[in-house]
């Protein structure tokens, strides 16, 4: 498996190549942000680990950048700076999940590992409910025909209610297990939500997004039994 490490710490970055060389992913350095999006944009790699301060172009930048050329790639944060705006701010750029420094490596290994796995289950795959269309590999969705644009945010909460079509998924679920960001606001899941429906069912005879009262939210086609 192949690792783009952006990092401009010579030391954390030998420290993170080596350890991960030794468990058999092949990685792949870059010390500044121009040369790691770069690196990126042109090369196929299974995970990015991403700096949040870099020289030239920092890694909020990097990540936007990434997201916006539409490259699903799984980008692990890794920074010194754990303030909760931070993470925030790197989440909602499209970080798929965030690591402060100082850390263990074997936390850093399970974080690659788990991403990687995550990422290979959905690679490729499309998801049709009704006649709405998820291409996971390519982050796209389109409903009737009409292609959608989501943000980063918006595309994993709809990934998510489809992976798991009739389920109903808990705000707080959302939070920790769909963007691992346990600090935002409680009406955030709520907030995208509306935004989302916007974008999916306004207009449409047939509203694929429902409310649970008091259990969260699922999506489900015409005749899906809720679970």
């Amino acid at each position: 498996m192949r690792v783009l490490l952006i990092e401009d710490d010579e030391t954390i970055a030998s420290l993170i190549r080596e350890g991960l060389e030794e468990s058999r992913f092949a990685v792949e350095m870059a010390a500044d942000g121009e040369t790691g999006l770069r690196k990126a944009q042109r090369g196929a790699y299974d995970i990015v680990i991403l700096d949040l301060m870099l020289p030239g172009r920092d890694g909020w930048s990097v990540c936007r950048s990434l997201r916006s050329a539409r490259n699903t790639t799984p980008i692990l944060m890794l920074t010194a700076r754990d303030a909760v705006q931070d993470r925030v701010q790197g989440l909602e750029a499209g970080a798929d999940d965030y690591l402060p420094k100082p850390f263990d490596f074997s936390e850093l290994l399970a974080r690659v590992r788990s991403l990687v796995r995550r990422d290979k289950v959905h690679k490729g795959r499309v998801i049709q409910i009704a006649d709405l269309e998820i291409d996971t590999g390519e982050g796209k969705v389109r409903r009737g025909g009409e292609d959608i644009h989501l943000t980063p945010r918006e595309y994993r909460l709809l990934e998510a209610l489809a992976v798991n079509e009739g389920r109903v998924l808990s705000r707080e679920m959302i939070q920790d297990r769909v963007w691992m960001d346990d600090e935002s606001y409680s009406n955030t899941v709520d907030v995208h939500i509306t935004f989302l429906r916007k974008k999916i069912d306004a207009g449409r005879d047939v509203k694929l997004i429902h409310t649970v009262h008091r259990a969260g939210y699922t999506l489900r086609g015409p005749g899906t039994e809720g679970a």
